[in-house]
């Protein structure tokens, strides 16, 4: 199932006013691209071992699932793990915010463009979890439409019509590490991989680490692909009935061991599934140790917040204090919206969890006012600073 090769030619889409001659006759006049293999309906060879270690992975996944929705979790955290696995995969792709800036970026406010492109992650992840129980053509180019929104040049919601290529030069894919297939070949691709998700023959992380590794493969789009490719597998650990309450962070396991991540994917275009389905298993474990210190952290809080504040049950302030985990930047408006209160009453209630040091205001504008959830930013943080590390 290794992929194939064809010899295409090249013509620079740079002007050629662009280019000094000797740029223009050093790009060479052909490349050579991708022909992905098709999977939809070939036997895979898993050896027993490889299958075990995959459902091992499942299982684990399972019981992060179950725990977080038990009694004694913090009632907010599906919440908070879809914001860390889809900032986490957003860094795989070197987009990196602090948790402050995407939270101000999910509320309207004003931020920087790549808190304002993770903030499109979530909305994508969030269209993925949602459109699971449906993967086909027409669910993927709604998660790219997501993605993509604020960027037209990426072709939001479109299979790509132009060749794309990774690494090397921006002149030619003639040196690049490696060429997806050219963009006639996409719908091909596409229909065979979205049969390929349709199987229920093989262990469930192995279906979803070979359909990931061929999507990459496939290279659908324009721009966007990894991190669609990332949301992909989670539509279809939720299809699979593996996860029903949160978004386990798959991805921060992946970020902890990238150059293997990288290295896996060429081995499956190379006809090698086990380094993939490895990177996946071993992912999915590393995930859930962080999302188990989360968790635990964010109870801690909790736990402190309800000393200190001491809220009413049913109150404004018991709402607020739920919401501001979930969303650690707030305003007015998010507050009256979440709770369906009053604004007199949002604003009695954000005085009171700025007077419990709960909350901090971000600015003093009459308008536009924030507030920011300090703890838990600082625990997002912390969060990504752990799953960027590198595990023993």
């Amino acid at each position: 199932m290794a992929i194939g090769l064809e010899t295409l030619p090249w013509t620079s889409r740079l002007p050629p006013e662009l280019l000094s001659r000797r740029q223009a006759l050093r790009i060479p006049s052909t490349y050579q691209a991708a022909i992905p293999a098709e999977i939809s309906e070939l036997e895979f060879q898993v050896p027993a071992s490889l299958a075990a270690l995959a459902e091992e992975a499942a299982q684990a996944l399972m019981r992060a699932d179950a725990e977080a929705s038990g009694p004694l979790s913090v009632p907010p955290l599906a919440s908070i793990l879809l914001r860390t696995e889809s900032a986490a995969s957003s860094q795989i792709e070197h987009l990196t915010v602090s948790a402050r800036q995407l939270a101000v970026a999910e509320i309207g406010q004003a931020a920087s463009r790549n808190a304002e492109l993770v903030a499109d992650n979530v909305t994508a992840m969030r269209a993925a979890i949602d459109l699971a129980d449906r993967l086909d053509e027409t669910t993927i180019l709604a998660m790219h439409q997501a993605l993509m929104r604020r960027q037209p040049r990426a072709q939001p919601g479109q299979w790509r019509d132009v060749q794309v290529w990774i690494g090397a030069s921006g002149l030619s894919p003639a040196d690049a590490s490696f060429v997806p297939p050219a963009p006639g070949r996409v719908p091909h691709a596409m229909a065979d991989l979205v049969r390929f998700l349709d199987r229920t023959n093989l262990p469930v992380l192995v279906h979803v680490a070979i359909a990931h590794a061929q999507f990459e493969t496939i290279h659908p789009f324009v721009d966007g692909n990894g991190r669609t490719g990332r949301a992909l597998m989670h539509a279809m650990i939720r299809a699979a009935r593996v996860t029903s309450h949160v978004t386990v962070p798959v991805s921060a396991g992946l970020l902890s061991h990238l150059d293997e991540y990288v290295q896996a994917l060429t081995k499956f275009r190379q006809g090698d599934i086990r380094p993939i389905v490895e990177a996946v298993a071993d992912a999915a474990h590393r995930a859930v140790w962080l999302q188990h210190w989360l968790s635990g952290e964010l109870e801690q809080l909790a736990h402190t917040w309800q000393d200190t504040a001491r809220p009413r049950k049913g109150s404004a302030l018991a709402g607020l204090t739920r919401l501001a985990m979930a969303q650690p930047a707030l305003t007015t408006a998010v507050v009256v919206d979440a709770l369906g209160v009053s604004p007199t009453a949002a604003t009695h209630a954000l005085d009171q969890a700025v007077g419990a040091g709960i909350l901090t205001m971000a600015n003093d504008k009459l308008r536009n006012r924030v507030w920011l959830a300090q703890d838990v930013l600082d625990l997002l943080d912390e969060f990504a600073a752990r799953a960027g590390r590198r595990s023993g």
